[in-house]
């Protein structure tokens, strides 16, 4: 089943720069897929508009269904109520604790507290965190805040979690263990995954689908694949 399709797509920016160029792929539901290439590839560009803070330029975006090229600028909090999006920067708000930080979400959607608490705790429990559920962002190492992010990424089950370089301020070890989280959210939860990153070791040691752009042009798309840095594009 195709849960995303990007069908012949451009984004050319006001200042001329083609980021993406006639990008045409699909990914499954339950799959997991890097996004690599080297810096101003393309594929933060790709990742900004599967969540539609980038409009296509020409060409399709559809996720679950929906055609987000096209959605209004007033609906797109609707997309981003069914996904989960964690960032490098953690952007935790420092005055709550872990627990108000996943709450949030949900505040903002309108669910009352009864409904609000057990999901903020199972979300907690499944990145291994829910002794912490007072602690604030200022009392966690870099590791612990990125697995407060996925919490509240995830805290609404979302079928399709976008991670964009979600260990780039993490030491290795602390990387590896972020990325087990995010595979056990894949296989146990089914979530789609798609993260871009610059992680080499990462992506060799995963064997998971390998989506390379360089220069706004998709260069290859591995099943199995392995990071390889495409120079002559």
């Amino acid at each position: 089943m195709k849960f995303i399709e990007i069908k012949n797509c451009y984004k050319v920016y006001q200042n001329g720069v083609t980021a993406i160029a006639d990008l045409t792929l699909s990914i499954s539901k339950g799959d997991f897929v890097f996004v690599i290439g080297h810096s101003g590839s393309g594929k933060s560009t790709l990742i900004k508009m599967l969540y539609r803070e980038e409009k296509p330029t020409k060409g399709e975006v559809i996720v679950g269904g929906i055609n987000i090229s096209k959605l209004k600028n007033r609906n797109v909090y609707k997309l981003r109520r069914k996904l989960g999006i964690v960032f490098q920067d953690f952007k935790l708000l420092p005055k709550l604790t872990v627990y108000e930080n996943v709450a949030f979400a949900l505040e903002a959607m309108g669910l009352k507290s009864n409904e609000i608490r057990p999901k903020v705790l199972k979300a907690l429990e499944r990145v291994g965190l829910k002794e912490k559920v007072r602690s604030f962002p200022n009392q966690l190492s870099g590791g612990e805040q990125q697995r407060v992010c996925i919490a509240r990424a995830i805290v609404n089950e979302p079928k399709l979690l976008i991670c964009d370089e979600p260990t780039g301020n993490l030491d290795p070890e602390t990387s590896k263990e972020i990325m087990k989280v995010i595979e056990s959210i894949n296989k146990e939860m089914g979530t789609t995954i798609i993260m871009a990153t610059h992680d080499r070791e990462i992506v060799n040691r995963m064997k998971k689908r390998v989506i390379t752009i360089e220069n706004g042009v998709l260069v290859s798309d591995d099943a199995k694949g392995r990071y390889v840095a495409h120079e002559n594009v």
